[in-house]
């Protein structure tokens, strides 16, 4: 696996821009001259987290809003299976009915194994004309995964 680092072993130099557009920021001329621009953004991965069930070695514990979940190696974290199941049985149904509600566009990032998992979901989302953004395959931590494995 390749190991990816903050600075550049062969000059030492910070490839990190922290200085963005700085006291020059440009006029991004909304329309209306609106002062703010609104996006809401959903997440969907439930199914895609590491798991036995998805042939992982354990558990997931790193993804999760909850701060240090107990690792489970071999099987099945039944709390943290839990707390994603929440979001594909109910959480995303209530945002879809209050989006909807408001004709309210929203952009998904989506995980590619969740929406093959749960097919009713995508239809949901494209029935209101939610815009669907990859956000990979699988819901893991890809810090040492090398390109060729993808």
């Amino acid at each position: 696996m390749e190991k990816t680092t903050d600075i550049d072993p062969r000059n030492n130099v910070d490839p990190r821009n922290y200085r963005g557009y700085g006291e020059k920021t440009p006029d991004p001329k909304w329309p209306d001259n609106a002062k703010i621009a609104v996006q809401f953004v959903l997440n969907y991965q439930e199914g895609a987290e590491s798991s036995v069930v998805n042939g992982d070695k354990g558990a997931e514990t790193f993804l999760s809003e909850s701060v240090d979940v107990a690792r489970v190696d071999g099987a099945r974290h039944v709390s943290m299976e839990s707390v994603y199941e929440y979001g594909s049985r109910a959480g995303v149904w209530r945002l879809i009915r209050l989006f909807h509600k408001y004709d309210v566009p929203v952009t998904v990032f989506a995980v590619a194994m969740a929406l093959e998992k749960y097919p009713e979901i995508v239809k949901a989302f494209l029935a209101d004309g939610h815009e669907i953004a990859a956000s990979g395959y699988r819901w893991i931590n890809y810090q040492n995964i090398s390109a060729n494995t993808c």
